[in-house]
């Protein structure tokens, strides 16, 4: 069964749902706050309960018993800034490059920012124009850090100076970068430069910024582009540099900077990854995944990201580099949450059935929701994470419509814990281009991403790409969203293809 399709029968639900819905909520306070509306509800916020399973089989196929969703939370974007870069060039993006859950991850949303150190949890939705079919927003957010708080950084670069990396837009970005970062990083902060062609290495081994700007600027002016791509081996010697230059008390990470496109020893990423597992999870080391150029390896880098326990954004030009370099960058230093995971209930009295929109290399069995042992994704403070669903309702439905609930580790302690919110059928908007402006930008790209994707992904009421433009425009206008406006060109050029 093709997995973008799968359908939830209400029928025979009943049972396996009240058995997992009381496990999805143990521990969970009752006490809702609707300050926000009846559009949004916001979380509860407990310690969890000791791992348990879930009694849903949560493979994803469809089962009449299963009205669980299960999936490790992801803040990549790349997917996106990949598709700006290819329309801009005239090009259509390969239907296999679209991930839409990295579209609609990658604008700002309208949840309320948590005052505690957990997750708000936001569920709200609006009907569309195909009868019964809505779609249900699932959005988790974390509060911003105080940048002068966080613990200092202890950042590996790796860079890829292979021969496809010697073209404008690649490496002579990454250095601008780097050069504007070492110049904004604190002085407690740490770098380490480490390269890969054919063969790896330690340019610079892990030095303070404080009284030493200068000669990771000399190191950085140095890269030069030379041969091919042995990724494997600058991933492996990059977490050997990042583990000799350890620093306690500091967050560890290694930022792999490359096009993607190894042609050179290991090419495989769980190869790759397996090789360097027990830095990984001894030392708590993370990647984050930089991509460059106009042909670009994004499956690689995606799967590389997924199994480092860290995430991918795409650069561009100079613009998009500063942003990722110097202030998203900076934000994913520090993390809240490791191995979070969401799990959504969908009441059987009234939903008929549901399917996720994207996050198909994310998907989690039900039954390992609070299995810890499970890999979920790495969250950072001020980060929000917005699972868009296609939902249908029962005719005439009334109540209860779906509780979502996040579970994420200490980075520390490693201790669990959950926070969870819910919707009714009532708090349903009767559009979707009447709800609110960010629900509308979040359908919007949804909606170009599934355009993109040849409709793979079968979203209900789907406008034509003339009319998400006007929508576009239409809310970039409104939201005064320069990230809005380029969606607006983006889909203008899609429109012109």
């Amino acid at each position: 069964m093709d997995r973008h399709r799968t359908r939830r029968q209400a029928c025979g639900a009943l049972l396996a749902l009240t058995t997992a819905g009381a496990l999805l909520l143990t521990g969970c306070g009752a006490g809702e706050n609707h300050a926000n509306g009846p559009n949004h509800t916001s979380a509860t916020h407990v310690p969890a309960p000791a791992p348990a399973a879930s009694a849903a089989s949560g493979d994803e196929t469809g089962s009449p018993s299963d009205h669980l969703s299960t999936f490790a939370l992801d803040v990549d974007t790349a997917s996106y800034g990949y598709a700006r870069r290819t329309l801009a060039d005239g090009g259509r993006p390969a239907a296999s490059t679209i991930r839409p859950e990295e579209f609609v991850n990658s604008f700002r949303q309208d949840y309320r920012t948590p005052e505690h150190n957990g997750f708000t949890v936001t569920v709200d939705g609006a009907r569309t124009s195909r009868p019964n079919w809505s779609l249900v927003r699932v959005g988790l957010t974390t509060r911003p850090a105080d940048s002068a708080a966080r613990p200092p950084a202890a950042l590996t670069f790796v860079i890829d100076v292979s021969g496809s990396m010697d073209q404008p837009g690649r490496l002579d970005l990454a250095k601008k970068s780097l050069d504007t970062m070492t110049d904004r990083l604190r002085d407690d902060d740490s770098v380490a430069l480490v390269t890969f062609s054919e063969h790896a290495e330690t340019v610079l081994p892990m030095t303070r910024l404080g009284g030493h700007r200068a000669e990771i600027h000399d190191a950085v002016d140095g890269l030069a582009a030379l041969s091919s791509t042995n990724l494997g081996e600058g991933v492996e010697t990059g977490y050997a540099t990042a583990v000799e230059g350890l620093r306690k008390g500091a967050t560890n990470r290694v930022v792999l900077i490359s096009d993607g496109l190894a042609n050179d020893g290991e090419t495989d990423p769980n190869a790759i990854l397996r090789r360097i597992d027990g830095d990984r999870r001894e030392y708590g080391i993370t990647l984050f995944g930089v991509g460059v150029g106009s042909d670009y390896g994004d499956a690689l880098m995606e799967r590389l990201a997924d199994k480092g326990d860290g995430h991918t954004v795409y650069i561009s030009d100079t613009a998009t580099a500063t942003d990722v370099f110097c202030r998203r960058l900076p934000q994913n230093i520090d993390l809240v949450a490791r191995d979070a995971k969401a799990q959504v209930a969908f009441d059987p009295h009234t939903v008929a059935e549901f399917r996720l929109i994207g996050y198909q290399d994310r998907r989690v069995a039900d039954k390992d929701f609070r299995n810890d042992s499970v890999d979920g994704g790495e969250i950072g403070p001020g980060h929000t994470v917005t699972a868009l669903y296609a939902v249908r309702t029962v005719p005439g439905a009334d109540g209860h419509l779906a509780t979502a609930t996040v579970r994420w580790l200490d980075p520390d302690t490693r201790t669990p814990h959950e926070d969870t919110g819910s919707m009714e059928t009532g708090a349903l908007h009767d559009d979707v281009w009447s709800a609110s402006p960010r629900f509308q930008v979040t359908a919007v790209a949804a909606y170009f991403a599934d355009a993109l994707a040849g409709g793979e992904y079968d979203m209900p009421g789907a406008p034509s790409l003339t009319d998400l433009r006007s929508r576009a425009t239409t809310l970039a206008r409104v939201t005064e969203d320069k990230d809005v406006t380029e969606l607006s060109t983006a889909i203008g050029e899609a429109v012109s293809l």
